[in-house]
């Protein structure tokens, strides 16, 4: 099992020396994967009270395919990934250019991944409609593939329509792998109809119901479970290496390709966010 990292994105600030630096430590303490988290908009909490999830206006978030891009030319062999991307709230179109971009700028590094979101209030500002988020996401699936891999495409459904159009340049990986974040029964289904992997994003003690199920939806729909992959996200509250251990140990008996530390708590200094990727790395990787 190897180790991705996640992109500091609220806490490493606005100077692009020390976002490369950042991303060329990482390349050179052997993570396999830099995964850039998503948000357009955070929302104001002074007007809605009940407000419940963890981000809004105060928490910063760099814009992902730009930063994507940014890290694409400092670094060399690095994995690259969007962490993810809720593309229900963009055009088709758009994420299909910006994602081939990225992966032609990368020499072809670039894993897609994309997620619903659970903010409504960027997909009103963004004009896209909340309650169909998970219908339009699977119609979006196979539009990417076919823009990644055609010259000209014609693509008419409920939320695109494309006449004779097409990309260029096109993806270096043609298609660029797509993998499925969030742990709802929803999500599992569509990943292992869809995708070419899944990102939970729970404890590993408490995923085996979700990974029956993810393996009976790979065989209802004809998949081979050796072809289709999982990279766990270990959520984290606190500074804990001994947890953050147990927690890779469990999913490595799971078979999972991939974990990546998610700290939920901030990390404002930079030498911190450096010593956090050194840290994980030595109780993690082995």
């Amino acid at each position: 099992m190897k180790l991705s990292a996640f992109f500091p994105t609220r806490d490493i600030g606005n100077d692009p020396a020390k976002i490369r630096d950042w991303a060329q430590a990482a390349e050179a303490l052997g993570y396999v994967r830099i995964e850039v988290p998503d948000h357009v908009l955070g929302a104001g909490t002074a007007s809605r009270p009940d407000w419940k999830p963890t981000y809004a206006y105060t928490d910063p978030f760099h814009e992902t395919f730009v930063t994507l891009g940014f890290l694409a030319a400092c670094t060399r062999s690095i994995g690259l990934a969007s962490g993810v991307l809720i593309a229900p709230q963009r055009q088709t179109a758009l994420v299909a250019k910006q994602a081939a971009e990225v992966d032609v700028l990368s020499g072809g590094r670039l894993r897609l991944s994309i997620g619903v979101g659970w903010n409504p209030v960027e997909y009103e500002a963004l004009g896209t409609d909340w309650h169909t988020r998970g219908r339009r996401q699977a119609e979006q699936v196979g539009l990417l593939r076919r823009l990644w891999t055609e010259e000209l495409v014609t693509f008419e459904g409920r939320w695109d329509r494309i006449e004779e159009a097409g990309l260029n340049p096109l993806p270096v990986q043609r298609p660029i792998p797509i993998w499925f974040g969030g742990s709802s029964d929803a999500v599992v289904k569509r990943a292992a109809r869809l995708g070419d992997g899944w990102i939970p994003i729970m404890p590993p003690d408490e995923a085996g119901p979700k990974l029956d199920a993810l393996h009976g939806h790979l065989q209802e729909a004809g998949r081979n479970p050796a072809d289709f992959g999982v990279a766990a996200w270990l959520r984290m509250h606190d500074f804990d290496p001994q947890r953050w251990a147990a927690a890779a140990d469990g999913w490595r008996a799971h078979g999972a390709e991939t974990v990546t530390l998610y700290p939920m708590w901030r990390i404002p200094k930079f030498d911190d966010q450096i010593a956090l990727l050194e840290r994980f790395r030595e109780v993690a990787g082995g």
